[in-house]
């Protein structure tokens, strides 16, 4: 089979051709009734100026039989019957034999009865050709009759001009339709399958392409920019996976060998059951460690799809953070650290109260753990506070810690990031992933901002307005 047969049969199925045939399809009836209409009203047009003109003509002969008598109208009549024209004109006496006129024959009982009616006639200086024309009958005194009439030869003539004219108008629009659609088609297709050969490129492993961008704002133009969209968070995700399998591979390995080293140690070298006690309950230790960091990642991938959305409710965010605060100042203290509270009363949102609290708890624990200044608590105390501005409630926790740096900052809300000073320090890297999860869980998003010195954290997330449901 060759391209092109191929081609046409795959442009027939095309949405744009069957839309392109449909409006050609349209587009001809209308065009076929609205000539319809004009031939209708043209005809219907030019039979009222006919029935005028015989109106006027007989009313003129008949004033001149009620002044002169039939010698008068007889030569009126056999003077216009001898000119060229369409004019019909007859007068009989009352057993209709003719006088005088132009009509040669007419259908039986025409000259009977008086009034206006469309007939077939043969003109006398004429053949038995027979025409058609609309007449008027008049019956004068002494009974002779007056007819007058105008052939409608023209009426035909026009619906024949009308007809041709229609042929060709409906021939010209379904030319002029099947090019166009078959050029539109032929253009969409050609889209479509570019695209169609991107997406195959892209399923093949090359997740770098993108679909071509036409710049015309059509809706293949907004469907491309929305598939690149979702193709970058694809490669984003991708990208956070790998981050995630190194970073596992890195910062669980030493966990679990410590574990394994354990376990071991305390089968070779306990010699009593005390030491082998203690060393089962490191061991335990451990393994709850490693539990904790599985349910984290476990809660930010459910956060991630949005299964945590059910059960949400509205709550008081001032609420939430004065009890995480509540909850850390016992550990501040033990820091050697002072956790200062600036709350505004009155903060309703809709979510999770749990999820707001751990993503909280976690910004406050992580400002404790990091807020100090070469290993030695900062001066400054950490501060939590919470208030509302305009739609958003906004709660920050900041430090006088040594900062993230701000080209780091995007990338420490991923899991498992740590920055090589914490290394030192307990912690997995996913305390500020939690957080940016809960974030986007609630339609809001997490900051990380300079606290000159240290690190201020936002939580913004959007504000319940009054009385809403």
């Amino acid at each position: 089979m060759t391209p092109q047969s191929s081609f046409l049969p795959k442009l027939f199925r095309t949405t744009a051709f069957k839309l392109s045939f449909a409006y050609l399809v349209t587009f001809a009836v209308f065009a076929f009734v609205i000539l319809g209409y004009v031939a209708w009203n043209a005809t219907k047009v030019l039979d009222s100026q006919i029935i005028d003109t015989i109106e006027a003509e007989i009313t003129g002969l008949a004033e001149q039989y009620r002044l002169a008598g039939i010698r008068r109208l007889v030569a009126i009549v056999d003077r216009r019957s001898r000119q060229p024209g369409a004019s019909l004109y007859l007068v009989t006496n009352f057993q209709g034999e003719r006088i005088a006129g132009n009509v040669g024959s007419l259908p039986p009982g025409t000259l009977n009865e008086a009034g206006q009616k469309e007939v077939t006639y043969a003109r006398l200086d004429e053949d038995a050709r027979e025409h058609s024309a609309i007449v008027r009958v008049y019956i004068l005194p002494g009974g002779f009759r007056l007819l007058v009439g105008r052939d409608v030869d023209e009426r035909v003539r026009i619906r024949e001009i009308i007809g041709r004219a229609f042929g060709l108008s409906l021939l010209l629009i379904c030319v002029l339709g099947c090019l166009g659609g078959w050029f539109v088609a032929r253009r969409v297709l050609k889209r479509v399958d570019d695209m169609t050969a991107m997406t195959e490129t892209i399923m093949a492993g090359n997740l770098d392409g993108r679909l071509q961008i036409a710049g015309t704002g059509d809706e293949l133009d907004r469907l491309a920019q929305h598939l690149n969209a979702m193709l970058d968070r694809i490669g984003e995700l991708m990208a956070g996976l790998t981050e995630v399998s190194n970073n596992i591979a890195h910062d669980l390995k030493t966990p679990l060998t410590r574990l394994r080293n354990r376990a071991d140690e305390a089968l070779r070298g306990a010699r009593s059951a005390e030491e082998l006690r203690a060393s089962l309950e490191a061991v335990i230790e451990e393994s709850d460690n490693l539990i904790r960091v599985f349910n984290a990642l476990l809660m930010i991938a459910r956060l991630e799809a949005g299964h945590q959305s059910e059960g949400m409710a509205d709550f008081d965010a001032a609420e939430v953070a004065r009890g995480v605060a509540d909850m850390y100042e016992p550990v501040a203290e033990e820091a050697g650290t002072e956790l200062k509270v600036e709350v505004e009363p009155g903060l309703p949102v809709h979510g999770s109260r749990e999820l707001l609290g751990q993503a909280v708890a976690n910004l406050v624990d992580n400002a404790i753990k990091y807020g100090t200044e070469g290993g030695r608590p900062a001066a400054a105390p950490v501060t939590v506070r919470a208030r509302k501005d305009d739609d958003t409630v906004i709660i920050t926790v900041g430090d006088r810690g040594p900062g993230i740096p701000v080209d780091e900052r995007d990338r420490v809300l991923g899991r498992f990031v740590r920055l090589e000073e914490a290394r030192s320090r307990p912690g997995f890297g996913l305390g500020l992933s939690i957080a940016a999860a809960v974030a986007r869980l609630h339609g809001g998003t997490l900051k990380l901002n300079d606290n000159q010195p240290g690190l201020e954290v936002q939580l913004c997330i959007p504000a319940r307005a009054a009385g809403s449901a």
